[in-house]
């Protein structure tokens, strides 16, 4: 059976952060890889895995530039990988693999905004070559070291970008249609809230569940540099003078509250024999229906999720899609 898209009422909110949701959890003995664990949410995930007692592996396409950020969450190792070069994505994961040890926690937090038209080797769009068909050849590498953790929870970093464009399967790579920024960070974030549907479905019968992630509009990550300021003003992510606007009930988070729906996800007892949904605020995302969604769109202070981003069809098909691009 699919979890429902039903609020737990898991007692944490906005607010909350990943010191908050993980207080009292013990890690020892477990291993998490986080993608993007050096900067913004991932750095916060990173540490406070490994502060639980987790044993936290970082793969980062620039390894100084992890160990320099990554120098107060002492023990945390560094290894290369860039998630758009396939080569680079199984080198890192044959090493993991060969060390033996089981995967309990993969958080898939790398990821890339808004950028100008680029191509992959394979002339694959960029944003979603990077966010997600990059951590779908990864999961499928580390695939046996999942399962020999027998209870593993991946985390796909998702966001409310979802709602500028579903999966356009008919020309997923801007082929025959002009290319919008937005539009294809909006594929690539439900590209990535399907992932969990479908890896969930695949998963769950050896143990390996998995979740979507919405952690909330954080603007000092690095994460939005392709987009000017004066957007970022209009949106209400930055003030007049340009400082960030920290407002958890309208989405707008500290790093810390940001990081705090994935570690949840990753640790929390309240999740256990559930998967395959999409979650912010520390809970599982209500459904919007088409008689809210006006609303929901105008409202970014409201949680939902938009159907087509958790629709089983649709996961199936871009799983089988995924298989033959990554091929």
């Amino acid at each position: 059976m699919t979890t429902p898209q039903q609020p737990l009422h898991s007692g944490f909110g906005a607010a909350s952060t990943a010191q908050d949701v993980i207080k009292g959890i013990d890690l020892t003995g477990k291993v998490a890889i986080v993608t993007g664990g050096y900067s913004g949410i991932g750095l916060e995930a990173s540490r406070v895995l490994r502060a639980a007692g987790a044993d936290v592996v970082v793969p980062a396409r620039d390894p100084e530039r992890a160990r320099a950020a990554l120098t107060q969450a002492d023990g945390v190792e560094i290894e290369e990988m860039d998630l758009i070069d396939p080569a680079s994505v199984g080198a890192f994961a044959g090493k993991f693999l060969a060390s033996g040890r089981p995967l309990d926690i993969l958080i898939d937090s790398a990821g890339i905004m808004a950028t100008p038209l680029r191509r992959d080797a394979h002339g694959y769009e960029s944003q979603f070559a990077t966010n997600h068909l990059g951590h779908f050849r990864l999961v499928n590498r580390l695939w046996p070291a999942l399962v020999a953790a027998r209870g593993a929870r991946v985390i796909s970093v998702s966001s409310r970008g979802i709602r500028f464009s579903p999966v356009v399967f008919e020309d997923l790579h801007f082929e025959r249609r002009a290319y919008e920024p937005f539009l294809a960070y909006g594929q690539s974030k439900t590209a990535n809230a399907l992932f969990a549907v479908e890896l969930d479905r695949r998963g769950r019968g050896q143990g390996v569940r998995a979740f979507a992630v919405h952690p909330g509009t954080i603007v000092d990550t690095g994460l939005a540099k392709h987009i000017p300021e004066e957007s970022l003003r209009a949106a209400g992510a930055l003030d007049e003078e340009g400082r960030p606007v920290r407002d958890p009930a309208r989405q707008h988070k500290t790093v810390a509250q940001g990081a705090a729906t994935g570690v949840w996800c990753a640790t929390s007892p309240q999740l256990d024999g559930l998967g395959g949904v999409y979650c912010e605020n520390c809970d599982i995302s209500p459904l919007v229906t088409a008689e809210d969604e006006a609303g929901w769109r105008a409202h970014p202070g409201l949680p939902g999720v938009l159907p087509y981003a958790v629709a089983p069809q649709a996961a199936a098909r871009l799983w089988e899609v995924s298989e033959r691009l990554t091929a």
